[in-house]
C-alpha cells in the first residue's frame, strides 16, 4: 500500500481529516480521530489544491449547504467488489433523500442482503463523500452509523441536509401528508 496524508480541517460537527494517496481520497474521518489507527501509514502534509477543495466542500456541506462530491476520485485499495457496489448506489442518493438497507440490496440484485450492506456501510471509509448517512433501515428507523456520534452524528448529517423534514420521513410519505 502506497504512503497516504492526511489534513486536519474544521467543521460544524468538529475536527475532520481527509487521507489521501496518489491513487486519490483514502478516507474522510467525522470528526477527526483515530487517523493512526484507520491510516497507520499516513503522514501530516499540506493538502494538495483538491484536497483543499474537497476539505472546503465538506465543511460547507456540514455547515448547510449542497454540495456534489460525484468528482472526488477514491482510492478503493483494500476494498472488496461489494463494498464498491454498495458505495457507488450510496454515491446516488441525493442530499435530502434517503434509501433503505433493503432497497440498496434490492438493487444489486441481492434482495436478501440487507445485513451486508449495512455492514459495507458500517466500513464506508469516505463517509460524506460516499454518503452512508443516507441509507436508513426499514420503517424509517435510523440504522447504525460508525462515525463517532453514532445514529446522532447521523441524524445531524440528515438534519443538515433536510433529510428530516416531515413530508420527507417514511412514516410520512407512506400516507402522503405529514399531521
Amino acid at each position: 500500500m502506497a504512503a497516504a496524508t492526511h489534513h486536519l480541517f474544521e467543521t460544524a460537527l468538529g475536527p475532520c481529516a481527509l487521507v489521501w494517496r496518489a491513487a486519490g481520497l483514502a478516507g474522510v474521518l467525522l470528526p477527526e480521530r483515530a487517523v493512526r489507527r484507520r491510516h497507520p501509514d499516513s503522514v501530516p502534509g499540506a493538502p494538495p489544491p483538491g484536497i483543499a477543495a474537497l476539505a472546503g466542500r465538506i465543511a460547507a456541506h456540514l455547515d448547510g449547504e449542497r454540495v456534489s462530491y460525484e468528482d472526488v476520485v477514491l482510492d478503493s485499495d483494500g476494498v472488496g467488489a461489494f463494498e464498491m457496489r454498495v458505495y457507488t448506489l450510496a454515491r446516488a442518493i441525493p442530499p435530502g433523500e434517503t434509501v433503505t438497507y433493503g432497497a440498496i440490496a434490492a438493487a444489486l440484485g441481492e434482495a436478501g442482503a440487507a445485513r451486508a450492506v449495512g455492514q459495507a456501510l458500517g466500513r464506508n471509509p469516505w463517509p460524506t463523500v460516499v454518503p452512508c448517512h443516507r441509507v436508513t433501515a426499514a420503517d424509517g428507523r435510523t440504522g447504525g452509523f460508525s462515525a463517532p456520534g453514532g445514529a446522532a452524528t447521523k441524524l445531524k448529517l440528515l438534519e443538515i441536509e433536510g433529510a428530516l423534514a416531515p413530508d420527507r420521513l417514511p412514516l410520512f410519505a407512506a400516507s402522503g401528508a405529514a399531521r
